[in-house]
């Protein structure tokens, strides 16, 4: 049964950054786009493993430091001409504090 779990404050996430959060199901990275936006990925890219939260987040994607894959805040799929996904987690902002669902 997946839960909401409260993750931090919204102005503790860095505009254009992310946090990571450690859960049973690995490390998640949650982000913050410049338009407030907040979405969630497993913490590992699709192509070689590379850590998401340290990439650049841009709109609403972000690019794996290690080889600049930009995968989808939104739906964790890698940008074309790359292949592969990353799982997605549901997050909601509420009252100025963000909420991960596991």
């Amino acid at each position: 049964m997946n839960h909401w779990i409260k993750i931090t404050p919204l102005a503790d996430i860095p505009r254009l950054g992310s946090r990571v959060i450690n859960s049973a199901k690995g490390e998640i990275a949650v982000f913050r786009t410049e338009d407030d936006q907040v979405f969630a990925l497993h913490n590992k890219c699709p192509h070689k493993g590379g850590p998401l939260s340290q990439g650049i987040v841009y709109g609403d994607k972000v690019a794996c430091p290690l080889h600049s894959w930009k995968i989808s805040l939104v739906s964790g799929d890698a940008e074309e001409p790359d292949e592969g996904h990353t799982a997605c987690f549901a997050v909601k902002v509420e009252d100025d504090m963000v909420y991960l669902e596991l």
